[in-house]
């Protein structure tokens, strides 16, 4: 269960980076808050976190539920993939969005995997 809660801390932080390229996106550009859009690569850098914090809302229940059912490891191997996955999804998202189809089918899978 420790191999668990530290992969799932290790994902909020790799969350909360990705807030983090948002800002600082943000602040190299000249994108005022409360704006979400206005340059090209600010929108990839804000809809990639978009699309992380969405995937962690189905994610995090899933993962937790079913290492409740005894299935840590799975859970554990789950959110390696997590990780990696959306680091992965995240720079691919910011350079090319349209190259990031095989590693989001990929980030679906393994959620649906979990349920």
């Amino acid at each position: 269960m420790e191999s668990l809660v530290l992969v799932l801390m290790l994902i909020l932080l790799q969350t909360l980076y990705f807030g983090i390229e948002v800002g600082r996106a943000r602040q190299r550009l000249g994108i005022e808050a409360p704006a979400v859009s206005g340059d090209d690569e600010f929108d990839r850098y804000f809809r990639a976190h978009q699309n992380s914090l969405e995937q962690l809302i189905i994610f995090l229940p899933a993962v937790l539920v079913t290492a409740y059912l005894g299935y840590s490891i799975t859970c554990v191997v789950c959110g390696v993939f997590y990780l990696l996955g959306r680091a992965i999804y995240f720079r691919s998202y910011v350079k090319e969005p349209k190259k990031r189809t095989l590693v989001l089918f990929c980030l679906f899978f393994r959620a649906s995997f979990l349920l």
